[in-house]
């Protein structure tokens, strides 16, 4: 299967899987993956874009997405991306760092989840995920920077 058809597949999977869900702005969650996905620069990456939160935030399984013909590769990508439950944020960090595709995935995220601009009345918790990202986002694109 040509990669533009795994792209196509991948958007298609992601406006279904997230249809009902509104995203901290309470927009359609869609547009975040949208968002996520655009600043992207290869189609590989824009496909894990678009995907990024499928497993995590819907019924969608890693084996739905093989079904669906999503190579292992960014299969690999979407499960360094997906957060585990318990698991040390730290840790989190780590493998998605082992990944350079999940890796490109999780800074344009939250790149897109830092701009407030999109939120009409940002709550405490929205400056507080704010503080968070803006303390390691810097660290995650200089290990990127470091690691081409």
């Amino acid at each position: 299967m040509e990669i533009e058809e795994v792209l196509k597949i991948a958007q298609k999977l992601a406006t279904d899987a997230h249809k009902e869900q509104t995203d901290k702005a309470g927009k359609p969650y869609i547009s975040h993956c949208q968002a996520v996905a655009a600043q992207l620069n290869t189609t590989e990456e824009k496909i894990v874009g678009w995907l990024h939160d499928i497993v995590e935030d819907t019924k969608i399984t890693f084996i739905d997405l093989e079904k669906e013909g999503i190579p292992e590769h960014l299969i690999d990508a979407i499960k360094a991306i997906t957060k585990i439950s318990g698991e040390l944020y730290e840790h989190y960090l780590e493998r998605v760092k082992e990944n350079k595709i999940a890796l490109s995935v999780k800074i344009a995220d939250m790149r897109h989840n830092c701009d407030l601009s999109r939120i009409s009345n940002p709550t405490a918790k929205d400056y507080a995920r704010l503080s968070k990202y803006q303390k390691i986002l810097p660290d995650l694109i200089k290990y990127q920077q470091e690691s081409e």
